[in-house]
This record gives structure tokens, C-alpha cells and sequence, in this order.
């Protein structure tokens, strides 16, 4: 028998398929090839009966497809962006050049794993500025004489320190302080105040003098409007007011979610739970959080407790859920459970009911200062005098609109979920606040229900912090109200939103009154704003 070209190898599988007992070809029985691969089982058939080895095909080599490095996109007002943003502008201020000072990301992509960058190393280091999102920088030659960015946590202007340089990020090094070498006039470690500091990323700035944080955090919302509002003249920004003040800068955050980590192999022992630890990705076990209040410590105390004694059960990691909750003023407990609901009074004259797992500002102590400042600027530009009409929007479980429900005739929250519409409503009642309603809104037709007259209507924004969308601002702009209160938990977006406001053609006949900073999160690098805007 004869095979000619390609069709032997698929005619001699074509006969070892058959569900025969014998090989038409060798007259051996079909076991006997039956652990061969079928490229085996070939070459012997062709031995066989062809009297010589038959080489199988060649198969294709596989082409090697180099990986390229893609940076993923940097969101502007994120930590990240933020920090990025603050390092072009001390670049620019220094007068070096930003593409000289670029990391080379494709060839550290493809670096071996066991081959240490070069520039990954122990540095002295002159901390020159501090970045918005609590960092300090510093400028270095390395080895190759190029200038390069490095940031080292827990550090202020001033400080010489060493620190160990240990990643690579595409406009500047990641370092770990090691020590403080010389400390600057502005450090005072003895003002630290939790033996987790350094390690935590939670606080940023326990070794500096509290009036010091307030006046950094002044000047972090100054470098918000500089660089996240380039549109607008300077001239149009009124100087920024100083920054006020928490009444506890310690014990003052009524939520805490701690989290551990379970690994693949599974928890041999209780793990650590805690907060992030600064810059890695593992987990600082923490028995107690200094700016916690008492009750959420205690209830920290309870919950790792319970961990420690079931930890065998955890399949994977988990948050926990540490809130306040009052009973009373005086009488204070923390709730773990998502569902229940918790109850919140301020200044004593207001109460709040909200779902554990629902949003509410995290220092009680600070609220009324807030609160009273929306109340007293929500005034009519033309008159001086209290608007008929007040519109919460993004308005939650009803902060603004019940405690500013004195301060108009009448008050309008709107927000595009219905559970906290519910709530708000529940709070007017609470309150016997008897001149507010509220609407569930769709977001791209947020003022479709509200009909009050332009010219005697204040506007309260309160957005999560993303700042406002665009659709959000338009509709903003097409209601054009005679003034707005913009509060906000990242000034960064709040520039950005306020810049689109005022340079758009319909909001040219605003104006920012005042831009001031309340201080919710003492010993950290978080400040809220309130900015008013009226009609000229």
C-alpha cells in the first residue's frame, strides 16, 4: 500500500478511528497504540508499512508579541490627579522642564522581576513643597543626573529626612520615610497623638500645630481655583477665607469602616484588621483610631473581638461598619449593622433619622458651624433679604433643607433616590418643619418640578465627590437662580464645576461672593468648601 503527499497521515487516522479490533494496515490490535498521541501512532504506522520514519509536519513558531506599557488615564480630581497636578505646578515653579523629569514606564514594565531598579534606593531628601492630598515632595539628581520628583509621606516643608525610594509612577518615585534627619521649624512630633501614625494612611498632619493644618488646607483650596479653574480671571476670585476650625480635632468621626484581608491559603490565624497601610496594599492592624469617637472605638473593640474568635468562618475579606449612634445627646452607642437606623442631633435643635449604610457627615462637632454659615448666606443678593424660596438639591436625608427651613418660606429638596427622599420627608416631620416637600428628580431633569420664580429662589448644592455633571450644570444655568450655595468635599471638582459655570455665556452674571473652607477631618489633608455665587 502506497500513500502519496498529505493523505497518508490523514487515511492512516482515518483507519485508526474505525471501531475495529484490527489495524488494516499492520494487523495489530488498536490497544497497543492506544496511549500514543496521535502523531506517535502516525510515524509508527508509516514505519511499519513504509519501511522507513516519516517526520511529522513542522508546526508554525508562535510569534513572541512584545507587551507595551499603557498608563491608564488619570482622573483630574482623584488623589492621584491631584497629586500629578501639584507636581507640573512646582515643575513650572521651579523652571524645570515636566518632560525631563518623566519616568521611562516601558522599560521598567520590562524589567525581570528579580533585577532591582536602580533608583530604587535610600535618598536624603530637602522636602520643598507640600502636595494637596498630604505628601511632601522633593527634588533629586539620580544617578543618571536627571532630576526626578520624589514623594515622601509624613513629611512638611522644611524637613530633611531619609527615605527609601520603592516605585515607579510615571511623574514621580514613591519613597518610605525612614527617618527625619533634620526636622523643619513648622514639625512638632510631640503633638502626635496615635502610635499608628507613620504606618496608617489615614492622618497626614498629626505632627503639625492645628492652626498650621487650617492655614495649609486655606491654601489648598487657593491652588484648587488656580489650577482646576483656568478659565476664570483671578481677579473674579475673591481671596479665600480662613479656613474654620473642628471643635474636636481628635474623637470627632462618628464612622469607621475598618476591613482585613483574607489570603487564597485561607486565615490560619485572626488577621490584621485596620486601614490601609501607606502606599502598599497591606492592612495595619489598628485596636483603637484616635480621631474615632468613643463609642465607635468601643464598638472597634467589640468587632475585632468577634473576628479574633470566628475568624475560621471567613472566606474572604470583609468591611466592617462602625457608626455613631445617639440615643440621646448625651447617650451615645456604635451600630455595625447596615440596616438599622441611626439617629444624629444637631446643635441639639435638630434630629436626623438615616439608614446606617446611607451618607451623613462624619463630625458631628463641626455641623452646626456649617449649617448656620448655609443659613446666613442663602440671602438675596438684590434685597438682603431671606429668600421665599430655598432648593436643596442633592439634598439627601434633608441637612440643608431642614435646617435652613427657617431662614425661606419654603423648601424644596430634591435627590434622585427615593429611600432618601423618604428620609428627608421623615425628618421635616421629626423636626415639625412644616414648610418643606421633596422630590424624587431624574438627573437630566432635576428642576422639571420645581416652578418657583428664579429671582427669589436660593439654590443648596451638596454633591457626592465627583462634583456635579454637566447635565447638571446646564439645567443649573438654564434655571439661573438669583443665588447659589455650593458645598462641597473636594474643592478640586467644585473649582472645576464653578470655572464651567461663570465662562459659560448664561452664568456670565454670576458671581463668587466668597469661597470658605470648614475643616471636617482634623489631622488629615481633607477639607470641605462652601463657595456662594449670586447674580451681579
Amino acid at each position: 500500500m502506497k500513500f502519496v503527499g498529505v493523505g497518508r497521515y490523514s487515511l492512516i487516522r482515518r483507519f485508526l478511528s474505525k471501531p475495529t479490533a484490527y489495524s488494516p494496515v499492520t494487523n495489530l490490535h488498536l490497544y497497543t497504540y492506544s496511549t500514543m498521541t496521535d502523531v506517535e501512532k502516525t510515524r509508527k504506522l508509516s514505519e511499519s508499512s513504509l519501511g522507513g520514519a516519516v517526520q511529522p509536519p513542522m508546526k508554525k513558531p508562535k510569534k513572541f508579541k512584545k507587551k507595551k506599557f499603557k498608563q491608564p488615564p488619570i482622573d483630574p480630581i482623584s488623589a492621584e490627579g491631584i497629586l500629578v497636578t501639584d507636581i507640573k505646578a512646582l515643575l513650572k515653579k521651579e523652571g524645570i522642564a515636566e518632560e525631563d523629569t518623566i519616568n521611562d514606564m516601558q522599560e521598567f514594565f520590562e524589567r525581570p522581576k528579580d533585577v532591582p531598579h536602580p533608583e530604587h534606593r535610600e535618598v536624603t531628601l530637602d522636602i520643598i513643597a507640600l502636595s494637596s492630598v498630604g505628601e511632601g515632595i522633593a527634588l533629586h539628581k539620580g544617578e543618571n543626573g536627571r532630576v526626578q520628583v520624589i514623594t515622601v509621606p509624613f513629611t512638611v516643608v522644611g524637613d530633611k529626612v531619609e527615605a527609601k525610594v520603592y516605585k515607579t509612577q510615571k511623574h514621580y518615585f514613591q519613597s518610605d520615610l525612614l527617618k527625619v534627619i533634620t526636622p523643619s521649624e513648622k514639625r512638632n512630633d510631640s503633638l502626635i497623638n496615635c502610635k499608628y501614625f507613620n504606618s496608617c494612611s489615614g492622618c497626614q498632619y498629626q505632627m503639625l500645630d492645628y492652626e498650621e493644618q487650617l492655614e495649609i488646607k486655606r491654601q489648598v483650596i487657593v491652588n484648587a481655583f488656580k489650577h482646576y479653574a483656568p478659565n476664570l480671571d483671578p481677579s473674579v476670585i475673591p481671596e479665600v477665607l480662613k479656613t474654620v476650625g473642628s471643635p474636636k480635632t481628635y474623637g470627632y468621626r462618628t464612622k469607621l469602616t475598618p476591613h482585613f484581608d483574607v489570603p487564597k491559603a485561607g486565615l490560619q490565624a485572626p488577621p490584621p484588621i485596620g486601614f490601609g497601610e501607606k502606599g502598599k496594599k497591606s492592612v495595619v492592624d489598628i485596636e483603637e483610631c484616635a480621631i474615632g469617637t468613643p463609642a465607635v472605638n468601643k464598638g472597634m473593640t467589640e468587632q475585632r473581638r468577634y473576628v479574633h474568635e470566628n475568624y475560621t468562618k471567613y472566606k474572604k475579606g470583609a468591611t466592617l461598619l462602625l457608626r455613631e449612634n445617639m440615643i440621646s445627646p448625651e447617650e451615645k452607642v456604635c451600630t455595625s449593622n447596615t440596616k438599622e437606623i441611626i439617629t444624629e442631633y444637631v446643635d441639639k435643635e435638630y434630629q436626623f433619622k438615616y439608614p446606617a449604610s446611607s451618607f451623613f457627615q462624619n463630625n458631628n462637632s463641626i455641623l452646626p458651624a456649617v449649617t448656620s454659615y448655609v443659613r446666613e448666606n442663602i440671602v438675596l443678593p438684590s434685597t438682603g433679604e431671606l429668600p421665599k424660596y430655598l432648593v436643596d438639591t442633592y439634598c439627601g436625608s434633608g441637612l440643608f433643607a431642614v435646617t435652613c427651613s427657617s431662614a425661606s418660606e419654603s423648601v424644596i429638596g430634591v435627590e434622585i433616590s427615593k429611600d432618601s427622599v423618604e428620609y428627608a420627608q421623615k425628618n421635616a416631620d421629626l423636626n415639625g418643619v412644616k414648610n418643606a416637600s421633596f422630590i424624587v428628580g431624574q438627573a437630566e431633569k432635576i428642576f422639571e418640578k420645581v416652578n418657583t420664580p428664579k429671582d427669589e429662589t436660593s439654590i443648596v448644592i451638596d454633591p457626592p465627590r465627583k462634583g456635579c455633571d454637566q447635565a447638571f450644570l446646564n439645567q443649573l444655568l438654564e434655571f439661573k437662580p438669583a443665588k447659589v450655595v455650593y458645598v462641597s468635599c473636594n474643592v478640586h471638582s467644585q473649582a472645576r464645576d464653578i470655572d464651567y459655570l461663570l465662562t459659560d455665556n448664561r452664568g456670565k452674571d454670576y458671581q463668587i461672593e466668597s469661597i470658605r473652607g470648614f475643616d471636617f477631618f482634623p489631622q488629615t489633608h481633607h477639607v470641605e468648601s462652601v463657595a456662594v455665587l449670586s447674580l451681579k
